[in-house]
């Protein structure tokens, strides 16, 4: 059975928040923030993830506000959650375009609201699992040193100083990217639109203006581009032709978003073979065994698990609390979306 956690429950007069599903390592960190909204709203979180749909909109029934995270609504969802009397979607992260349509959330007249630079730290640590996974191959030779081989070939590795690294979008997670590398001795390029001169200067990045160019020239490329719609949108940014680009042994990692690349244009170039690459997230989430990404030797992949650390948690939950109180007394928050 289920276990609910409520605060609040007599006072009914007081609005509802409802987490309708939540990730075990999330659940001691949010009720430490709950105390935020006493005497602002009452809460319910059922302490049990699911995806289904069904299920999430019978538990956010009668919900003002629902905190959501790790999984996709889907437009009948959202529909069924507007209808209900849901007016206000906080997010527990930052790229919520990935995860809900804000276009119809708009349309249904719904606040949607996410985290900012909550996980700065912890994608910009994974970014360097990753590196370190393709270059020195600390997992297979954990396993080779296991079972008693130390003639493993595998063990010849690359070395980080002195290599060019490429940055793909320089917000806070690129910027940290950058002063990372430059500890270990790397030389830095970024490419990133509309990003100020100074944020190059402050992270020791050489602004490079074409995209083409910085991926041409470097040893390792790091994407690090938020999923942005509108004016300033980034969906399908990389391209086919700038994949070309790619020298064969340039390092290749993405933990940003898998729709800034076009379409099919990633899955194409690894297919030769040439580049060893590294990926956190994915077109379609989550990745099946039968995928083809998973058929490509020598790449590293791992769940979409970057922004899951224990500081980035704390963090996470104190912003989605926050967004939650300030719609509820009348202030904004990491607004994404507006309701009219």
């Amino acid at each position: 059975m289920t276990q609910v956690f409520e605060t609040q429950p007599d006072h009914a007069d007081l609005p509802l928040v409802v987490m309708p599903a939540v990730l075990d390592a999330m659940v001691e960190p949010i009720k430490a923030q709950f105390p935020q909204l006493r005497d602002i709203a009452r809460v319910r979180m059922f302490e049990e993830f699911t995806s289904d749909e069904n299920t999430l909109a019978e538990r956010a029934r009668g919900a003002d506000v629902l905190l959501i995270g790790g999984y996709h609504i889907s437009d009948a969802l959202l529909r069924r959650l507007a209808d209900g009397g849901v007016k206000c979607l906080v997010f527990c992260g930052t790229g919520v375009a990935s995860y809900v349509n804000l276009e119809l959330a708009g349309t249904l007249n719904l606040r949607v609201c996410n985290a900012e630079h909550y996980g700065d730290n912890a994608v910009a640590e994974l970014t360097f699992a990753l590196l370190f996974e393709l270059i020195r191959r600390t997992g297979e030779l954990d396993a080779a040193t296991k079972r008693g081989d130390w003639s493993w070939s595998g063990g010849d590795g690359l070395q980080l100083a002195g290599k060019r690294l490429g940055i793909i979008g320089l917000g806070g997670i690129g910027a940290t990217v950058a002063r990372i590398a430059r500890a270990f001795g790397m030389r830095v390029s970024a490419w990133s639109e509309h990003v100020p001169e100074e944020m190059f200067a402050g992270c020791g990045a050489t602004p490079v203006a074409d995209l083409g160019e910085l991926i041409e020239g470097a040893d390792v490329v790091s994407v690090h581009m938020p999923l942005l719609e509108g004016e300033h949108g980034t969906r399908g940014i990389i391209t086919a032709e700038h994949l070309e680009r790619l020298r064969p042994g340039t390092l290749f990692v993405n933990t940003a978003r898998a729709e800034v690349i076009e379409p099919g244009a990633l899955l194409s170039r690894l297919q030769r073979g040439d580049i060893p690459a590294a990926l956190d997230v994915y077109d379609h989430e989550p990745l099946t065994a039968d995928d083809p990404l998973c058929r490509i030797p020598g790449i590293v992949l791992t769940p979409h698990v970057g922004w899951r650390t224990d500081g980035a948690f704390v963090e996470l939950t104190r912003q989605m609390v926050a967004c939650a109180a300030a719609f509820l007394q009348g202030g904004r928050l990491n607004v994404v979306v507006s309701e009219r």
